[in-house]
C-alpha cells in the first residue's frame, strides 16, 4: 500500500486579493451583493446560492401567507361593518368606509396575484407596506366623516389595534426592514391623524389634560396619543430586533449545517455528528471501548501499477475503485476510518454501537468482492489495468477516540482487532485468496445472522506474519 494514514486536506482557495488590500466599504459591498442577509448579521457567512434560493423561496411563500392574512382581516372587518347597526345620522350622505374597504380588497387581491406569480419586486413590497397602513388609517379617519363627528372621534376607535396586526404580519417575511417600514408608516400616519384632529378639523375638538373628560367626550388628550405612537414604535423595534437575532441564529445554523456536511466528506457521518454535537471541545486522550469489526480493503500490486501507467490513469483507477467500494461499505453500516492510499480502513460498531457489527462487516466483504470482480472484468475488456482487490475482517474490543494534539486531531480505533485485520489482509496474498477473516469473528457473524457461502472454507492453524500463535482462518472469497 502507498499513501499516508490520513486523508489529504483540500488546498485552501486563493482569494483574488488579501482582505487588507480591499477597502472595508468595498468588502461590505461585495459581501452584501453575494448575500443579502450579510448587512443584517455581523461577520455573516456568505451562504451558497442554493441556500439563498431556498430562503428566497420561503420569503415568497411568506408573502402569499401575508396576503391571505390581510384578505382575512379586511373581509372580517367588512363583515363586522356590514352586520353592525349603523348609528350615523340619516342626513349623512357620505359613506366612505365601504369604498375604502373595497379599494383595500382590490389592492390585496392584486398583491396576492403577484405573490403567486412570484412578481413582487422590492419596491412593490415597500409600496404595499405603506399602502396597507394608509388604507387602514384612511378607514379609521373616515369614521368621523361617516358618523358626522369631530375628528377626535376616530382617535378613540379600537381599530387602532389593527395597526399592530399589520406590523406583526410583516415578521413572516423574516426581513426587519419591512417591519421597520410598516411601524414607521403607522407612527407617522397616526401623527398625521392627530395633527388633522388638532389643527385642521373644522369642529375643533378641545384639548384636555383631564383623563375622564378625554374618555367621556371628544376632547383630545395629547399624552394619550403620544403613548400610542410610542407603543407603535417600541413594538416595531422589538419585533425588528427579534428578527435580526433570529436571522443570526438562522445563518449560524445554516453555517453549522454546511460545516457538518463538509465534515462528513472527511469523516464518517457518525464521527462528524459527534464533532458537531459535543457540548465540549474534542480533546485527545479520551476514548471508549467498543466491540467492533475492522475491515481492510486494498488493491494488490498498486505500487507496481503506479509505475506502469500515467498519473491521470492511475488516479482514474483509484477514483473508480473508491467510488465503487466506499458506498458498499457504508450501505452495510460501515464507517470509513481512513484512506491509506489504495487501502481503505473501515469500522463496524466503533463510531456507533451495533449488535451486528461482525455480520455487517462480512456482508460488506461479500458485496465488495462481487462488485470488484465485475469491475475487473469490465476494465480487462477495455484493455485497462485490472488489479485484484483484497480484503480482511477481524473483530474484538477496540478503543475508539481522538488521537493527536491541539493542532491536529483524528478519530480512530486502536486495538488487537485493528492489527489483526491489517495482518490478515496482507496474508491473503500468501493464502492465494481475495478475502479472509479469523474463525472467531466468522462464528460471531454467524450468531448475528450472517449466512455463509459455499466457497467459504476454513484453514486452521495458519501462521500469520507478525503473530506468535497460529490462527484459524476462514476464506471469504477465493
Amino acid at each position: 500500500m502507498i499513501g499516508t494514514p490520513s486523508p489529504p486536506s483540500p488546498p485552501p482557495p486563493s482569494p483574488p486579493a488579501p482582505p487588507e488590500a480591499i477597502p472595508e466599504a468595498e468588502r461590505r459591498h461585495q459581501t452584501k451583493a453575494q448575500n443579502p442577509a450579510a448587512h443584517l448579521v455581523p461577520h455573516a457567512v456568505v451562504l451558497p446560492a442554493p441556500v439563498r434560493a431556498a430562503m428566497a423561496e420561503q420569503q415568497e411563500s411568506s408573502e402569499i401567507l401575508i396576503g391571505w392574512i390581510q384578505l382575512a382581516v379586511v373581509v372580517g372587518f367588512g363583515s363586522l361593518y356590514a352586520l353592525s347597526p349603523k348609528t350615523f345620522p340619516p342626513e349623512a350622505t357620505l359613506h366612505p368606509i365601504p369604498w375604502v374597504l373595497g379599494a383595500y380588497t382590490v389592492f390585496t387581491l392584486l398583491r396576492l396575484y403577484l405573490a403567486y406569480r412570484r412578481q413582487l419586486a422590492n419596491w412593490f413590497l415597500g409600496l404595499s407596506v405603506v399602502a396597507d397602513m394608509m388604507l387602514l388609517l384612511g378607514t379609521i379617519w373616515s369614521f368621523h366623516v361617516q358618523y358626522m363627528q369631530p375628528a377626535a372621534f376616530y382617535l378613540k376607535a379600537p381599530t387602532l389595534l389593527y395597526l399592530f396586526i399589520f406590523i406583526a404580519i410583516r415578521t413572516l417575511r423574516f426581513e426587519p426592514r419591512y417591519v421597520i417600514l410598516s411601524g414607521v408608516a403607522a407612527a407617522l400616519g397616526w401623527v398625521a391623524m392627530v395633527v388633522y384632529a388638532v389643527f385642521l378639523d373644522g369642529m375643533h375638538s378641545p384639548i384636555t389634560r383631564d383623563y375622564v373628560q378625554y374618555l367621556t367626550t371628544n376632547a383630545i388628550l395629547i399624552g394619550a396619543e403620544f403613548d400610542k405612537i410610542v407603543s407603535i414604535l417600541v413594538v416595531t423595534a422589538i419585533l425588528a430586533i427579534a428578527i435580526v437575532r433570529a436571522r443570526r441564529l438562522l445563518v449560524q445554523s445554516v453555517r453549522e449545517s454546511l460545516a457538518a456536511r463538509e465534515l462528513s466528506r472527511f469523516f464518517a457521518r457518525d464521527v462528524a455528528d459527534r464533532i458537531t454535537d459535543l457540548d465540549h471541545a474534542v480533546r485527545a486522550g479520551g476514548g471508549e471501548i467498543r466491540d467492533a469489526a475492522i475491515l481492510y480493503v486494498d488493491i494488490r500490486g498498486f505500487s507496481q501499477v503506479a509505475t506502469e501507467i500515467p498519473p491521470d490513469e492511475l488516479l482514474s483507477l483509484l477514483s473508480e475503485y473508491q467510488h465503487l467500494v466506499v458506498p458498499l461499505i457504508q450501505h452495510h453500516g460501515g464507517s470509513i476510518d481512513k484512506f491509506l492510499g489504495d487501502g481503505i480502513m473501515a469500522t463496524f460498531g466503533a463510531t456507533r454501537v451495533s449488535p451486528t457489527a461482525e455480520a455487517d462487516a462480512l456482508r460488506a466483504v461479500d458485496a465488495v468482492m462481487q462488485a470488484t470482480a465485475d469491475w475487473r472484468e469490465v476494465r480487462r475488456a477495455k484493455g485497462m489495468p485490472a488489479p485484484v482487490v483484497g480484503a480482511a475482517v477481524a473483530a474484538g474490543p477496540v478503543v475508539f477516540g481522538a488521537v493527536g494534539d491541539d493542532t491536529r486531531l483524528e478519530y480512530t480505533v486502536i486495538g488487537a482487532a485493528v492489527n489483526l485485520a491489517a495482518k490478515l489482509e496482507k496474508h491473503t496474498k500468501i493464502e492465494g485468496v481475495r478475502a479472509l477473516t479469523d474463525q472467531a469473528s466468522f462464528e460471531r457473524a454467524g450468531d448475528q445472522g450472517y449466512t455463509s457461502n459455499p466457497g467459504q472454507k476454513a484453514r486452521n492453524g495458519r501462521q500469520v506474519m507478525g503473530l506468535e500463535q497460529p490462527v484459524d482462518l476462514v476464506i471469504l472469497a477465493p
